[in-house]
């Protein structure tokens, strides 16, 4: 048995593509999955599968929440290997008196290039700040998050993926959970 964990972007955000979590869990169990555990309303949700391919628990999942729910919504499924990195590589955690709170991480669809930092083009979102380690960036906010064009979309426009971003509050919690399970 393996363990998922599918990052859900763009629901029940400001009324739009409304899920609820019990709903979810409901018709994940129904389909196979077992030991489903959500965790806030954005769409974060665990679950345990016999199946080791990340791609085709979150093509799955998609499929499900469209034909249940009626949503389109982009899914990146993560390791508990990799959330680990996650917290561990995150170079703004080695700054001193670093404001938690403008710390995110966006998860992307597939493993950048070394390279992949100057098609961000950070100049256009200064002052905030990214760092890319494999299939993550790292972000600082200089103000916030819901003050910034550096957002999932402008990620996905200028890097051609499908991207999801959670505060590190959040991330922190995910690998917590991972860890009890």
């Amino acid at each position: 048995m393996t363990t998922h964990l599918a990052l859900l972007r763009g629901i029940n955000v400001s009324g739009h593509n409304m899920i609820k979590m019990e709903a979810l869990k409901t018709t994940l169990e129904a389909i196979g999955f077992q030991n489903v555990q959500t965790y806030i309303q954005s769409g974060n949700v665990f679950v345990d599968t016999e199946e080791d391919n990340a791609a085709s628990v979150g093509f799955k999942i998609k499929q499900e929440i469209f034909k249940a729910f009626g949503h389109e919504v982009p899914i990146v499924v993560i390791g508990k290997t990799d959330l680990e990195n996650c917290f561990k590589n995150n170079p703004f955690l080695k700054e001193k008196e670093v404001d938690i709170k403008k710390l995110y991480v966006a998860f992307v669809s597939i493993a950048l290039r070394s390279d992949s930092m100057n098609d961000l083009k950070m100049s256009q979102v200064k002052p905030d700040e990214a760092h890319i380690d494999e299939s993550r960036i790292y972000i600082k906010y200089s103000v916030g998050a819901g003050k910034t064009r550096f957002d999932q979309k402008y990620i996905e426009k200028k890097l051609n993926v499908t991207a999801t971003i959670r505060n590190w509050n959040t991330v922190t919690q995910l690998l917590k959970m991972y860890e009890e399970r």
